[in-house]
């Protein structure tokens, strides 16, 4: 069987300002609340493959694994796989960036099939998924809109007398 997840979220800031954070693999830690360390494998154009470190479970059980993805700017859509599959017989994503009447709208597309011995099958995985998804969304909107909005003030013509 195949599962599926599609998540969405309105970020109100600039396109190049959403891509460009949300594209910056380095400063996951910093974007999202899951994740505590990535470490850049390899680069080869718009092509990336990086070791992501989650924080560590209450257990002290830490995941990691290997993605790649690539960035297609013109298209603005990014399409990534785990390299590393881990529980997953395989891992698929793909991010889809539109401008939308007060901003962007970032969406995540999933699809995977999780191994047999996994602990997790693919109805828990995918309830997982969708229940994890819209927070780190939020925190990714959050961030981004924070950044936008410090920028716009710094940015902000001085009048005479202020």
């Amino acid at each position: 069987m195949v599962a599926r997840t599609d998540n969405e979220i309105v970020i109100g800031a600039p396109m190049d300002l959403v891509w460009d954070m949300t594209n910056d693999v380095e400063s996951w830690p910093d974007l999202f609340t899951e994740y505590a360390q990535t470490e850049i494998l390899h680069r080869n154009g718009p092509t990336v493959r990086f070791r992501l470190t989650l924080h560590p479970d209450p257990d002290g059980t830490v995941w990691s694994w290997v993605s790649e993805r690539t960035a297609d700017p013109r298209t603005r859509t990014v399409h990534a796989h785990r390299v590393e599959t881990g529980p997953f017989e395989y891992m698929n994503l793909k991010w889809t960036y539109t401008e939308v009447p007060g901003g962007v709208r970032l969406r995540w597309q999933q699809e995977f099939t999780m191994k047999p011995d996994a602990p997790f099958d693919d109805a828990a995985m995918t309830e997982r998924i969708n229940r994890n998804s819209p927070v780190q969304l939020e925190a990714i909107r959050e961030r981004i809109e924070e950044r936008f909005r410090a920028s716009a003030s710094t940015a902000a013509p001085r009048t005479e007398g202020s």
